[in-house]
């Protein structure tokens, strides 16, 4: 095959539609414009037949020509979904689509030669390609008419041949498992060489992995993040429709229920500016995010209104676009905003956040679709402040439609594997919130972690101690709790140290109560939310019991010290850590902090009130914040809350008495 030629070209965005899409702007074709731009700025980086895509970046750890193979890719799904929602015809005049399927199709050709210098990497145990053929068997079953059908019958042996080596290989047993069932399902349907026992045990390993309400961890262990959405749910979506009538139909029933229940609570993820909840690994994928709310439509199990799920999508993409993603090159960079390596990890190469791509999903639906047709419907956070209990992760939510932030209460979520596995920790999971506005202070590797959400023990030497595994207690209406053992930074527990948390949410405000168990002499931290921006640090502000942290647009931080807090009958000035470049939302940024200075030794009860807000009416007056919120202990072990506002909550008797007995 010869090479297609390969100029750059760039996409002008259609004008807003917002009589059809008063939220957004953004209709069908916008998302058009999108993915012909993002496979543009791919075209410079790419090799001479297109086999790979060697961007500009950091390698990955499988290496440089893995990372070339993941360009190709996860670009090629992108492509396809393109490809097959234009039912592989071009706009008069156009030639997009015609150019994509010779340029794929190129690659496909010098990829699976085994004597060609562009040539992919086998597929083995537990190996990257393993991820990346999951993503060319999907691209290859949506464009089958106009590119898989109209290859040499050599190519597609070659292309087959190369997939086989899933077969009888071991994946990771994560998400993975169902990269092995995709590609097996495809080759069934092609008539080259599977096994279908190892594409029922894929199948019956994620029903391991349910934990109820919709969600899956990601692997044995409390793993819950956006795998959750982009891949345990997104590939049954990608089985099914590769299986056809092979397909169980019972199974398919299954996986369709637990999709739309899934649903009901990930549009409760976006804030009103369409940014998704940052927690969790592979953030880097940012707007994939909307995956699942165009697979529930595509396979008739969403139970959201078609406008309102073009509305939570496009906010999405939008979001994104609106900072300036992709970057000046064309190119989708390491980052959430701007490159920013502490969002990713080890495995990410240059071409990783193209699986980005999976977001324009939508585009499989024809254009004539109610989720293209009908106009734009409010989110959840658009209408009402809302409260969301998630039991099955540990979480809670709770947004406010006065400034459209959702807020994150994580009291289950550790990515560690079970138990007698070391609790090691990351910022993206071990945090006690996260949000649509803020992310957590990510420091480099071997530097002290961030104070951000968290409590800490801090002796007289080393550093901060890190919440280490979380143990769930409850989580229920606007309540939830866990336990855990502090861990030193060398990830050994803290002797006989112990903290039980529970936290209560209001409106925009959280309190926070722990239940501290430490030596005589032991201080103690707490950290509210980290705000970041771009042009200027954050003001800070401090005072008795309390400090604030503010950025130019009016986001606000504040903590307030309400209980345990004083001694000697005085309360400790609030404190603001300021730090740069640790943050993937913005270059500066800052953490309002409390500190005891001393633990009397035993049990010590604090209670926290802890704000992230752009309303100035809940943050103008943080003296006053602290004298209208009150935490009153009962002697059954009950806790009494009051809010600002004068409304009240109890948090049940039981783990927050004497002590946490955790050891």
């Amino acid at each position: 095959m010869t090479a297609p030629h390969r100029t750059h070209v760039t996409y002008p965005r259609p004008r807003p539609d917002t009589t059809l899409s008063p939220f957004t702007g953004y209709t069908r074709a916008h998302w058009e414009a999108h993915a012909d731009g993002l496979l543009a700025g791919l075209v410079p980086y790419g090799t001479p037949h297109l086999a790979q895509y060697r961007l500009p970046g950091r390698t990955g750890h499988a290496g440089d020509r893995s990372d070339g193979l993941e360009g190709y890719a996860r670009s090629f799904l992108l492509a396809a979904f393109r490809i097959a929602g234009a039912r592989g015809r071009d706009a008069p005049g156009r030639t997009v689509v015609a150019d994509l399927v010779s340029r794929y199709a190129s690659g496909l050709d010098a990829g699976t030669d085994p004597g060609h210098p562009e040539r992919w990497p086998r597929i083995t145990d537990r190996s990257q390609p393993m991820v990346e053929a999951a993503s060319i068997a999907v691209a290859l079953h949506e464009t089958r008419p106009w590119l898989w059908d109209r290859l040499p019958d050599a190519v597609r042996q070659r292309v087959a041949g190369w997939l086989e080596g899933f077969v009888g290989a071991r994946p990771n047993d994560s998400n993975w498992r169902l990269f092995q069932v995709i590609t097996e399902e495809f080759l069934a349907s092609v008539g080259a060489s599977y096994r279908q026992r190892e594409i029922d045990a894929g199948l019956a390993r994620l029903d391991d992995w349910y934990r109820g309400g919709g969600w899956y961890t990601d692997g044995d262990g409390r793993k819950f993040d956006y795998y959750n959405a982009l891949a345990l749910h997104l590939y049954p979506v990608f089985w099914q429709r590769i299986a056809g009538n092979r397909a169980d139909a019972a199974l398919v029933a299954v996986h369709r229920d637990r999709l739309r229940v899934f649903l009901e609570a990930h549009q409760h993820f976006f804030g009103s500016d369409g940014a998704p909840v940052h927690q969790g690994r592979s953030l880097t994928y940012r707007f994939a995010t909307a995956a699942p709310l165009w697979a529930g439509a595509l396979v008739g199990a969403s139970p959201l209104p078609p406008g309102r799920t073009r509305r939570l999508a496009s906010g999405a993409l939008k979001h994104f676009a609106d900072r300036g993603v992709p970057g000046g090159d064309g190119l989708l960079s390491l980052g959430w905003y701007r490159p920013f390596l502490p969002v990713t990890q080890a495995y990410s190469g240059p071409a990783s956040p193209y699986w980005a791509g999976k977001a324009f999903l939508g585009l499989l639906l024809p254009p004539g679709h109610a989720v293209w047709t009908a106009r734009e419907e409010a989110s959840p956070v658009d209408v009402d402040d809302r409260y969301l209990a998630l039991p099955a992760p540990g979480w809670l939510l709770h947004s406010t439609a006065g400034d459209g932030i959702v807020r994150l209460v994580n009291h289950g979520s550790d990515r560690l594997p079970p138990a007698p596995a070391p609790a090691h920790h990351s910022p993206h999971y071990s945090r006690f919130a996260y949000s649509s506005v803020t992310a957590p202070e990510t420091p480099p590797e071997g530097e002290p972690d961030g104070p951000d959400n968290h409590v800490a023990l801090v002796g007289p030497e080393g550093p901060p101690t890190l919440r280490g595994r979380i143990h769930p207690l409850y989580t229920r209406d606007r309540i939830a709790s866990s336990w855990h053992t502090p861990v030193a930074a060398g990830g050994v527990d803290e002797d006989g140290s112990a903290i039980v948390s529970a936290s209560v949410v209001h409106g925009p405000w959280e309190v926070r109560v722990h239940l501290v168990r430490a030596s005589a002499g032991i201080s103690v931290r707490e950290g509210g939310w980290a705000v970041a921006c771009a042009d200027a640090p954050p003001v800070a502000e401090t005072g008795p019991g309390w400090a604030l942290a503010r950025r130019a647009d009016g986001l606000t931080t504040v903590l307030v010290g309400v209980l345990g807090w004083d001694e000697d009958g005085q309360s400790p000035v609030g404190e603001v850590a300021q730090a740069c470049d640790r943050n993937a939302v913005g270059y500066y940024s800052a953490t309002p902090l409390l500190r005891l200075a001393r633990h009397p030794g035993g049990t010590r009860l604090l209670a926290t009130l802890v704000v992230l807000t752009s309303d100035p009416q809940v943050h103008e007056d943080v003296p006053g914040l602290r004298g209208h919120v009150r935490v009153f202990p009962a002697s059954d072990g009950t806790i009494e809350v009051l809010f600002p506002d004068g409304t009240s909550a109890c948090v049940p008797g039981g783990p927050l008495t004497a002590d946490p007995g955790v050891k």
